[in-house]
């Protein structure tokens, strides 16, 4: 295995970042933070609420704001077939749902609070996701 780009410093820079607008949300509004909640609230609840849209928003213009002010080019580069990729996206949400939550909500949200559910959630995702990677790069 190779680790390529690795960054301590702007990860650490991130994580920061991600943590205290996580605190930021709750104390601004009262509640957790989690991508798959948020989206999902504002989708199907008839009660929609401004600032889950102007968060789905960030969500979507972040990396503009990152281009523009650092003059990075953000490049993606998709590989797999459009099929494959919907389906990967309807299974994701499978198991957002089945879970009660995303990685975004258990991993920074949950364990935060030391919620015993999203520890497990977490140490989860985290299981699958490196047997995913060994899976793939050796077998």
């Amino acid at each position: 295995m190779n680790i390529v780009n690795f960054t301590p410093l702007s990860a650490l820079i991130g994580g920061i970042t991600i943590g205290f607008a996580v605190f930021l949300f709750f104390i601004f509004n009262g509640r957790m933070t989690g991508v798959s909640g948020i989206a999902s609230s504002f989708l199907i609840s008839k009660n929609n609420r401004i600032d889950n849209l102007l968060f789905l928003i960030g969500l979507m213009l972040g990396p503009f704001f990152y281009n523009f002010f650092t003059k990075h080019k953000i490049e993606i580069l998709i590989t797999n077939s459009l099929f494959l990729l919907i389906i990967a996206g309807l299974l994701v949400g499978l198991g957002t749902r089945i879970s009660g939550g995303c990685t975004s909500g258990h991993g920074i949200s949950g364990m935060g609070r030391f919620s015993l559910r999203s520890i497990i959630a977490t140490v989860i995702f985290m299981a699958v996701g490196i047997l995913t990677v060994f899976i793939k790069n050796f077998v």
